[in-house]
């Protein structure tokens, strides 16, 4: 009897990569995280190649670039027929199971205007067998859930509001009105842990994406006070808002689209003062806390049901969060804050490789065609993301990238963001593209925008050396860079087959493992 080859793909939202490793990591305790990453092989230069969510997953399910799907915003259609993580799976004899949500909105063309599906973009993407609809805007079974369990809803924001002892009004810091063994993480861990015991002996694939540490931020007791303001760092800024906003035309724009105090429900007038920003660092870092207990009991019930070593778990975020760094916050920003990711992958089977840590370049889109070389599959060519099987066995193809390669669209064709309106864009030029190599990172701009270019030997992203004449061939050099990897990496769906007098024929643009 062959063993089972299981896969469990976990997606944590909007987790910035240096709360599992790096700055913040010291001053919030992940042990399930930190002890997964002594088990698996760690990636820590790895990026998401497009922000913010909708077009994140579907970068890291289709394995594509977000110039190549052009679903570029939470809201944009994603062409019906291209190919993704699920469908390449079913092809395998597997039934990818999610358990949440891939914020993938549907081809217009496909679905009558008053289909339900026109009318979101948190829909699944076509292929995944939906077990558990954990959706941001309006998750229909949670709220089943606490409704049976007693809890008073007016609203369905009510959930996302702090609630302040009777006499006071309300801080970030204050609990959620429900209890921790109920919140949004914990109910869909239970239905994991509720579903996953039927496949036992058999393989199965289980896509596991929670919500948080997304905003708004709100955590129940005790992850709400569980990491002390006054012992976090503060965020990597100048010294006022306005000198950030000196740094480039797009940053001003960036510093109004999200505030401080969009990240809690029901506090328009919270103040980006230096406590209140530190009582949001410490909530978020709390419901990183809390994910982290979750994805152990995840863990643990694989070890306790003997499948840990039968299975292929990969753990990550979709993108990253400025978290008041550059007094900005979100996602929707051209740092590293915002597209910096964990990524620690287990292959089983591996344990020679355990613990290891990766300081190459991988992106968001290496996800796919890892789990696919994993589960036996072809890579199809139109997909951009290249296995990592080759490093999780600890050797570096010799043409392994040696940059990283991100979009961001800061447009809205209907109505128009505040980028378009202060900076004068439309729909197809506000958008901007990051290529991160060693030293240097190039931004540029498909508007009428100079670009921006950080020298992480000098002051880094604390400085736009662009206009400087010493740093002019380094600035030639990695335009002409960007240009090349956009004209290697142009939608190649056919342009690899021909239709010859023998018929048609095809060339692999990655062997498997390669």
């Amino acid at each position: 009897m062959t063993a089972p080859r299981n896969i469990l793909f976990v997606i944590f939202d909007q987790l910035r990569a240096d709360s599992v490793s790096g700055a913040l990591a010291a001053h919030v305790d992940l042990p399930n995280l930190r002890r997964f990453r002594a088990e698996s092989v760690s990636f820590d230069r790895h990026m998401s190649v497009v922000n913010p969510c909708g077009p994140s997953r579907t970068s890291i399910l289709t394995g594509q670039y977000a110039m190549n799907h052009r679903s570029t915003r939470n809201g944009t259609p994603l062409r019906h027929d291209t190919p993704n993580l699920a469908r390449e799976l079913r092809k395998g004899g597997y039934t990818p199971l999610l358990f949440g949500y891939t914020d993938t909105t549907q081809d217009p063309r496909a679905f009558p205007a008053s289909d339900p599906a026109m009318h979101t973009y948190e829909h699944p993407m076509d292929g995944f067998s939906e077990v558990l609809e954990m959706r941001f805007e309006e998750s229909y079974p949670w709220r089943a859930h606490l409704k049976g369990k007693g809890y008073a809803l007016d609203a369905y924001e009510d959930l996302f509001k702090p609630v302040a002892p009777e006499g006071r009004a309300p801080r970030p810091s204050d609990p959620a009105l429900y209890r921790a063994e109920d919140s949004d993480t914990a109910f869909l861990t239970d239905r994991v842990l509720g579903h996953l015991p039927a496949l036992e002996g058999q393989s199965w694939c289980a896509h596991v994406t929670y919500i948080r540490p997304h905003p708004p931020l709100v955590a129940p007791a005790p992850y709400n006070r569980m990491v002390d303001p006054s012992s976090l760092p503060a965020p990597v800024a100048h010294p006022t808002p306005e000198q950030e906003a000196a740094l480039h035309p797009f940053c001003g724009p960036a510093l109004k689209a999200t505030e401080a105090r969009h990240m809690v429900v029901g506090q328009g007038d919270l103040q980006p003062d230096t406590a209140t920003v530190q009582e949001l660092r410490a909530v978020y870092l709390g419901l990183a806390a809390e994910v982290d207990h979750h994805f152990g009991r995840l863990i643990a019930y694989l070890k306790d049901s003997g499948q840990y070593e039968d299975t292929l778990i990969v753990m990550t975020a979709d993108h990253g969060e400025m978290l008041g760094d550059h007094h900005m916050w979100g996602k929707m920003s051209l740092y590293d804050a915002a597209y910096h990711t964990p990524l620690s992958i287990r292959l089983p089977g591996n344990a020679a490789q355990a613990g290891k840590v990766w300081q190459v370049p991988t992106e968001s889109i290496d996800l796919m065609p890892t789990i696919l070389d994993f589960a036996g599959q072809d890579i199809p060519n139109v997909v951009d993301g290249r296995s990592l099987m080759p490093l999780l066995r600890g050797d570096l193809p010799a043409d392994w990238r040696r940059y990283s390669f991100s979009e961001l669209d800061y447009s809205d064709p209907i109505t128009p963001t505040v980028w378009q309106r202060e900076l004068g864009g439309c729909a197809s030029d506000s958008n901007l593209a990051i290529l991160r190599e060693g030293r240097f990172t190039l931004i540029a701009f498909a508007g009428d925008l100079p670009p921006v270019l950080f020298d992480h030997a000098g002051a880094g992203e604390m400085r736009n050396v662009a206009a400087d004449p010493a740093y002019a061939s380094d600035l030639s050099r990695l335009m002409l860079t960007m240009l090349r990897h956009r004209m290697r990496n142009m939608n190649h769906l056919l342009s690899l087959d021909a239709v010859t007098s023998e018929g048609p024929k095809q060339a692999r643009r990655f062997p498997k493992g390669d």
